[in-house]
């Protein structure tokens, strides 16, 4: 099982982003992908999630209108479009996959917002 996360890198602020993850070995399309950040001496925390055929999305209230989820279950990849990209959200962003008690981590990839 492997989820591997790209796109990250140093963006500028209002500049924007696209985070990929890409998985194998398990069943991507029974799964329900989220993506999840920390930041530096804070807790993990989830920032949007989609159900497995993306009928359904949620988003953490200080994303809503910025991020924006979506997946392509042919590709097996989860996408992660971050538009208007501030300060505060410079941290290592994480994939995560579950389906029922199974749950996948990958192993992040950093986003730093600063001029």
């Amino acid at each position: 099982v492997q989820l591997v996360e790209s796109g990250g890198g140093l963006v500028q602020p209002g500049g924007s982003l696209r985070l990929s993850c890409a998985a194998s070995g398990f069943t991507f399309s029974r799964y329900v992908m989220s993506w999840y950040r920390q930041a530096p001496g804070k807790e993990r925390e989830m920032v949007a999630g989609i159900s497995s055929y993306g009928f359904s999305t949620n988003y953490a209230d200080s994303v809503k209108g910025r991020l924006t989820i979506s997946r392509d279950n042919a590709k097996n990849t989860v996408y992660l479009q971050m538009n208007n990209l501030k300060p505060e959200d410079t941290a290592v962003y994480y994939c995560y996959a579950a389906f029922g008690l199974a749950h996948h981590w990958g192993q992040g990839t950093q986003v730093t917002v600063s001029s």
